[in-house]
């Protein structure tokens, strides 16, 4: 089962740019060994406020549990929405917010 990880910090200064990190235990199974023991993620996506600010196509060099990090610029109090899609359709999401101070 593939369990979804995010920090964001609970508040920024506007205009600061906030530095995201999100971790997913996810095996990756590229399928060499077979051609059922296939078990990748296909994509990962970060919203902000609705709107995409990150997004990545994972390949068969992808690392078991993916860590990606990644630097927004917080505009505005956001809510953010992260969502892992496996290869077979199946989504794993978290959500988190950061206020402006």
């Amino acid at each position: 089962m593939s369990t979804p990880r995010v920090r964001v910090p609970r508040s920024a200064g506007e205009g600061e740019e906030i530095e995201i990190r999100t971790l997913i235990n996810q095996p990756m199974i590229t399928g060499v060994s077979g051609p059922d023991s296939r078990d990748m993620l296909a994509r990962f996506e970060a919203k902000m406020n609705g709107e995409t600010v990150f997004a990545y196509d994972f390949a068969n060099g992808s690392a078991a549990n993916p860590t990606l990090i990644f630097f927004v610029r917080a505009a505005a109090p956001g809510h953010f929405s992260f969502i892992w899609t496996h290869e077979d359709g199946q989504t794993f999401t978290a959500e988190e917010s950061v206020r402006i101070s």
